[in-house]
């Protein structure tokens, strides 16, 4: 019986994102960021199917590049970043799904809610030779979750009808890889 290698690839925070999108007013898209992700992809090149990956993101750094708005975000209102530190991700099944394409399954735990969420990911590149001679490889991972799923529920209605805040949440993901 032969067993594939599994290689260890570590996230790089300065190359790493998570972005996400909600609708403000209904009428438009407001962006947010998180930075410093860490956490390892254990990949198996031969099956990727057969590879996990832990992911951890500071609710603390988050950022719209408006304070106010940054400061609610980070309440008890909404992340409550005091009580509820780390986002984290922890893959529980990946599919091929097809050259480079892999729907990403794992519990997504989110001011102290956890729930099963599927990432959409392009990935991983094929690795490349930094000029300081590590290896690197990264991905882009998209999915779509429903906030209240997660006990992010505070809203307001608008004079006009209809709410402030949406409910949907695109998450962006671009991560970079050092190996290990």
């Amino acid at each position: 019986m032969t067993t594939s290698p599994n290689t260890t690839w570590n996230i790089d925070p300065a190359h790493s994102a998570a972005e996400f999108k909600v609708k403000h007013m209904m009428i438009s898209n407001v962006r947010g960021k998180f930075s410093g992700i860490s956490g390892s992809l254990s990949l198996d090149d031969a099956d990727p199917t057969r590879s996990t990956i832990e992911a951890l993101i500071p609710a603390a750094t988050l950022t719209t590049a408006d304070e106010q708005r940054d400061t609610h975000l980070k309440s008890a209102d909404f992340f409550d970043a005091e009580k509820f530190p780390t986002l984290t991700f922890k893959s529980t099944q990946v599919k091929r799904l097809a050259e480079g394409e892999l729907a990403v399954t794992g519990d997504l735990t989110m001011h102290g809610v956890t729930k099963a969420v599927t990432f959409a990911v392009e990935g991983p590149s094929a690795p490349s030779k930094d000029p300081w001679g590590n290896q690197r490889i990264g991905l882009s991972a998209t999915a779509k979750i429903n906030r209240k799923d997660f006990g992010l529920t505070w809203n307001a209605a608008l004079e006009t009808g209809g709410v402030l805040v949406g409910e949907d949440i695109t998450i962006t993901l671009d991560v970079q890889f050092i190996k290990a």
